[in-house]
């Protein structure tokens, strides 16, 4: 899935921090992408081009969903044969018996729900269409935990087990289902709430990218049910 074999991607949040240099990179793959948004000042971070197509769309609305996937799969000619779950949020600052169950609720809604819906309602066509590759954001501290943060380390766990589940259980419709576990993501809004942090240690949303692009292309037909740990690039590496 190159741009000699155009097709169609679903990217979520792909107008946030990290999702803008996701949709940047996947188009000068010579993808056709679907980019559904939500916040009117996120438009400008993304580029205006012809295999773009952005919607106005609420993914905890189950009609909004619709619409999105429907957008997708309408080009007979670009199937749509990707699915890129980069809608998040985090939360922490409390132990577990000083939060209230709410934010576990929303933790879930945000992080699982969204990922789950737009996932189900875009497998009917990559399978009408042979196939294709899901991948989905989860996080490194599902696997190294820090305090303070049990509802979104949770949340992330469970988009984790959703990935191995999924990989399973559509892998005789060559469906691909592969997470990635950056470490904190270097996006201006994290900067901005953690200034005096050690940026340099940060995953870049450039790298995201080209693993995003990576998994989706035909060149991963081997990889699924991965969870990819996604560290900080380090010139060092490959001399």
């Amino acid at each position: 899935m190159t741009a000699s074999l155009p097709c169609t991607a679903i990217v979520t949040g792909g107008t946030g921090g990290l999702g803008a240099a996701v949709t940047e990179h996947l188009l000068s793959c010579g993808w056709r992408l679907v980019v559904p948004w939500c916040v009117e000042a996120e438009l400008d971070r993304v580029p205006t081009h012809a295999d773009l197509e952005l919607i106005k769309a609420d993914l905890a609305v189950d009609s909004d969903v619709e619409s999105v996937v429907e957008l997708a799969a309408k080009d007979e000619d670009r199937p749509l044969r990707g699915v890129v779950n980069l809608v998040g949020g985090f939360a922490s600052g409390r132990r577990v018996h000083d939060t209230p169950i709410e934010v576990l609720d929303e933790q879930l809604s945000i992080n699982l729900r969204i990922a789950y819906r737009v996932i189900q309602a875009g497998l009917p066509h990559l399978i009408r269409r042979g196939g294709g590759s899901v991948v989905c954001i989860g996080s490194a501290a599902s696997v190294r935990p820090f305090p303070g943060a049990a509802t979104y380390i949770a949340s992330k766990a469970a988009v984790a087990a959703l990935v191995e589940a999924l990989a399973v259980e559509y892998s005789g419709d060559d469906i691909r289902v592969n997470g990635l576990l950056p470490t904190m993501i270097d996006t201006p809004a994290n900067r901005k709430a953690m200034p005096d942090a050690d940026h340099t240690s940060w995953a870049r949303p450039a790298d995201l990218a080209e693993v995003i692009a990576f998994l989706l292309s035909d060149a991963s037909r081997a990889v699924t049910g991965a969870s990819i740990p996604v560290a900080v690039h380090s010139p060092a590496i490959g001399r």
